[in-house]
């Protein structure tokens, strides 16, 4: 090959070549390839939520770290495989990268619940707000608890909830409630739905026919649509 060629010609005046130079100098300086390839790895700011996770904004997906770090400013440091953590210089999390929009990637050790720690939020907290407004909501928020792995993932969504008394009213709110409860579906997006569409208010005496509520389990009408064409 002409490369080949090149490097074992001697230099113009010169008794030696590139090839010669190579392995007289450089090849005993040289070192091991690193085991892994480089990764471009993007950086950002955020401050941990009461919860005891960070939110990755470009995803839309939350992280767990260490419950003493609640409130802290931290660094992220993420790639195309990993997001790590950042407290002064020091990594606190690490994690393999998610792209589920809006849910949470979270360590058991990390969570405040794990350790009997007792934070401003925790569950009892919630419960006892929801109840201290009427039972039924009071038992749609432990739902909403008791439907995640552990019980922070799950602070947001209380909080959304409950907030709606003071959005909405009170009885508004109770009866919201008692129609996702009928549904069998607790999370924070129905309780939105049946107040934005005002169906805390429908009679079942109405002929008014009943929206169907949204759930994971339901295909819909297009699923079908497809499957004919």
């Amino acid at each position: 090959m002409a490369l080949e060629d090149l490097n074992n010609k001697n230099f113009k005046g010169r008794d030696y070549s590139r090839r010669m130079q190579f392995e007289e100098i450089e090849r005993k300086e040289l070192r091991a390839l690193p085991a892994l390839k480089f990764e471009f790895k993007k950086h950002l700011f955020k401050t941990i939520a009461k919860n005891g996770h960070v939110l990755l904004s470009e995803d839309h997906h939350s992280y767990s770290v260490p419950y003493q770090y609640i409130g802290k400013k931290v660094k992220i440091q993420y790639s195309r495989q990993t997001v790590e953590i950042y407290y002064n210089y020091e990594r606190i999390a690490i994690h393999n990268r998610s792209r589920s929009a809006y849910h949470y990637t979270t360590e058991k050790d990390h969570m405040a619940s794990a350790h009997k720690f007792v934070s401003d939020w925790n569950p009892e907290r919630f419960m006892k707000w929801g109840h201290s407004i009427h039972e039924d909501v009071g038992l749609f928020i432990e739902r909403i608890l008791q439907n995640k792995s552990h019980p922070e993932q799950a602070y947001k969504s209380c909080v959304g909830v409950l907030s709606f008394e003071k959005k909405y009213n009170k009885e508004r709110l109770i009866k919201a409630c008692q129609r996702a409860l009928g549904y069998g579906i607790c999370n924070y997006r129905i309780i939105q739905t049946i107040l934005e569409k005002k169906l805390d208010s429908y009679n079942e005496s109405d002929n008014t026919l009943l929206f169907m509520p949204e759930h994971e389990n339901i295909r819909g009408s297009d699923y079908y649509k497809k499957i004919i064409s």
